[in-house]
């Protein structure tokens, strides 16, 4: 049986190149990204990068090592769509694209941005505010469908 999709680790990146900070919460600002992160930019297409525990897992890796911000456990981040949204706790994020491995990737450990392709997580941007902590649940948000047109 599977389990519910869950928020399992949090990380703030403070500086470009320096170590990736752990935190017990994180605060989601809408168009902007998390508090205190150096990739929180305003209507950014990049401002929080998930990351699945079990990519991570069949890796080797510990939670923040591919610079994640949210590492997440029982969903499937990889089949998801350019604009899907997700709720976190209470706050929002729209998927905006895969994250491609970069040449940090290769700094872990050699040859891993190739074998990470199309693994690497997923970027997101905060559509709507809220703390989120490890223990989160995350739901997709199904959109509403339009009424039908009356004949």
């Amino acid at each position: 049986m599977s389990t519910a999709p869950v928020v399992t680790a949090l990380h703030l990146c403070p500086g470009h190149r320096m170590p990736m900070r752990p935190v017990a919460e994180a605060q989601a600002v809408a168009e902007l990204g998390f508090v205190g992160d150096a990739h929180a930019k305003q209507r950014s297409r990049r401002q929080l990068l998930l990351m699945p525990a079990e990519i991570l897992d069949d890796f080797g890796l510990q939670p923040g090592d591919v610079r994640e911000n949210i590492t997440v456990a029982g969903l499937d981040l990889m089949t998801l769509a350019a604009g899907q949204r997700l709720r976190i706790g209470v706050a929002i994020l729209e998927i905006t694209y895969a994250c491609e491995p970069c040449e940090r990737m290769d700094e872990l450990r050699a040859g891993l941005r190739a074998t990470i392709d199309g693994r690497r997580g997923m970027l997101a941007r905060v559509v709507s505010n809220g703390v989120i902590r490890p223990g989160d649940p995350i739901s997709l948000i199904v959109p509403q469908s339009a009424p039908a047109a009356q004949s």
